[in-house]
């Protein structure tokens, strides 16, 4: 097998997959359905279709891959549930969602972790990537490529955010994860779990009066629909996860896990761009659909959550801690 030019994390997935393939099996046409909860406009939907049309390309449709996007496949606790024991095929994941499974990948989404999107990519391309995917390969959990989900932001239905204590009291939806439920405990928030497909309409009812999310996610949800404010708090930066189960993976032939492997790596780095690209234009965009949307200073943000990073450190353990200073300083 050639590695020229793939990256240390790319490098890991090949090895693992060549170990455990069958040669009889390298031939095998692979089917593999991959899922995903955002809408089919937003660009984890676009790059897995670009992805899916390069991998049938590459490998002379030996492999295929059909995309499921608004969860048809699921919630992401039951796709990677299933891609635990081979149920679920692929997905694309947002990396946070592992910590059930893998409670140590919830250093992915530290608040305030990263200070640029540019030192979050160098990290997860780099070793800290290698690191977390070693991890959930143990989970029989196979990581393709990096990409990214972006930075988180707060949506209000009744009042604006401007400081740490105009959320004291405000009921709102967050992703199902402790790391998550402890930030917006430090903030004096009344944080609860809810499935993504659920959101909208519980915004709607008034179930919650908040919710927080990249500007991607919060436009193409259509979030300002039932949310007059949004809070440019940035106070996470998310990667997400290409990923495929072990079990799918070792049906794939050594040829052909690299054409994948190049195909991930090609639309991990498409995807990021086109989150790049679209920040600004989402906050114009967002305004003409009537959402009022304001900055914050995100000093007394930060200083308000430090007692998470404290809580956590023991659960990363110094190795992981460590890398992860390396890449955000």
């Amino acid at each position: 097998m050639k590695f020229v030019g793939m990256t240390a994390l790319a490098k890991v997935a090949a090895v693992l997959g060549c170990f455990a393939a069958v040669p009889a099996m390298a031939q095998n046409k692979v089917q593999i359905r991959l899922g995903h909860v955002l809408a089919e406009s937003h660009s984890w939907n676009v790059a897995a279709k670009g992805f899916a049309e390069d991998v049938a390309k590459a490998t002379e449709g030996r492999v295929t891959i059909q995309v499921f996007p608004s969860g048809q496949l699921g919630t992401e606790k039951d796709v990677v549930e299933g891609l635990q024991i081979g149920t679920m095929q692929g997905g694309v994941i947002g990396s946070g969602s592992f910590q059930p499974i893998e409670p140590r990948m919830g250093i992915v989404e530290l608040p305030y972790a990263w200070p640029t999107r540019e030192k979050a990519f160098a990290a997860f391309d780099g070793e800290m990537g290698t690191e977390l995917a070693k991890l959930l390969a143990a989970k029989n959990i196979v990581v393709l490529s990096w990409w990214e989900n972006g930075y988180r932001h707060i949506t209000t239905k009744k009042a604006p955010v401007n400081k740490p204590e105009d959320l004291k009291g405000v009921k709102i939806r967050v992703t199902p994860d402790k790391v998550r439920l402890d930030t917006f405990r430090a903030l004096g928030a009344e944080p609860a779990p809810l499935a993504f497909g659920e959101l909208y309409s519980a915004l709607q009812q008034g179930v919650f009066d908040a919710q927080e999310n990249p500007l991607s996610i919060i436009d193409s949800s259509s979030f300002a629909d039932v949310q007059k404010y949004a809070a440019l708090t940035g106070h996470v930066w998310g990667a997400a996860c290409l990923v495929v189960s072990k079990r799918i993976w070792d049906q794939v032939g050594p040829a052909d896990k690299e054409a994948v492997l190049a195909a991930a790596a090609k639309w991990r780095d498409e995807q990021r761009k086109m989150v790049t690209a679209s920040d600004q234009q989402l906050v114009e965009k967002l305004t003409a659909k009537g959402m009022t949307v304001n900055k914050v200073d995100p000093t007394p943000f930060i200083a308000a959550v430090q007692p998470v990073w404290k809580s956590q450190e023991a659960v990363y353990g110094p190795a992981l801690m460590a890398l992860l200073d390396k890449y955000r300083k």
